[in-house]
């Protein structure tokens, strides 16, 4: 996997260790992440992989290493992670809207009071991409009236109204019945087809090999391989790659 040799990369990780009870869940991870990307990672469970999404925001606190974003170590201890928060979106398992808001008031709480927006501003962003996806008419709705897949809809577009430079996706289909499961997925793939820059952790293998342009395996805290996803399904290089592919495809 090469990239222009002049390219900086918008998100870089340097060594991550991260331990809980003195064991490595993440054993000197290294890894480059481009602008434009959409990397899946994919592996066993336990193997780090949420760990390994929620240090890239300091949502879990690295044990040892350098996390590089915009050229800033956001590990540094005098950098102002909140800040840089709100140019990495974040969408999670589950979808943590406010139950007692509308989804409007969801989508311009942070937009308004972090960012200085102006209401009539963050609204009209956030009826844009609601429109976007399917929901424009949803905006003066409690989450408690929508499915899982709409309130999983409302989580992306929330992240998206920070105009965030990378998102981030926790397994975002995990928690969601089978069939809403598409929704969510085809707008993840709209995202993907506007260049979005996108670090997914997903058991989708289905999505993976549509969208991604890197596939990572993780596996006892480290990348054991990474590919493009036509060579990495196709041809699996590494025997855990090979032993984990073969009970998931």
């Amino acid at each position: 996997m090469t990239r222009d040799n002049m390219e900086k990369p918008l998100l870089e990780v340097q060594g991550l260790i991260k331990k809980f009870d003195r064991r490595n869940i993440l054993d000197g991870i290294d890894a480059k992440f481009y602008k434009g990307d959409v990397v899946c990672v994919i592996g066993p469970s336990g193997s780090g992989k949420s760990t390994f999404l929620r240090c890239l925001n300091r949502l879990e606190e690295p044990t040892g290493g350098h996390i590089i974003f915009e050229g800033t170590d956001i590990c540094d201890i005098n950098t102002d992670i909140d800040k840089h928060r709100q140019k990495m979106g974040m969408v999670f398992q589950q979808f943590n809207l406010f139950p007692h808001m509308t989804v409007m008031d969801n989508l311009t709480c942070a937009p308004i009071k972090l960012q200085g927006k102006s209401k009539e501003a963050a609204q009209d962003k956030a009826h844009e991409l609601l429109e976007k996806v399917g929901l424009g008419n949803r905006g003066k709705d409690f989450p408690a009236r929508l499915s899982g897949g709409q309130q999983q809809r409302i989580a992306i577009v929330r992240a998206l109204c920070m105009e965030p430079d990378v998102m981030l996706f926790d397994e975002p289909t995990s928690a969601l019945d089978p069939e809403m499961v598409g929704e969510v997925l085809n707008v993840m793939k709209d995202l993907a087809e506007q260049k979005m820059t996108m670090i997914v952790v997903t058991h989708e293998m289905g999505f993976a090999k549509e969208v991604a342009n890197r596939v990572m395996f993780l596996d006892g805290g480290k990348f054991i391989e990474e590919n493009t996803p036509e060579e990495f399904f196709a041809h699996p290089q590494n025997e855990r790659t090979k032993l984990f592919l073969s009970k998931v495809l």
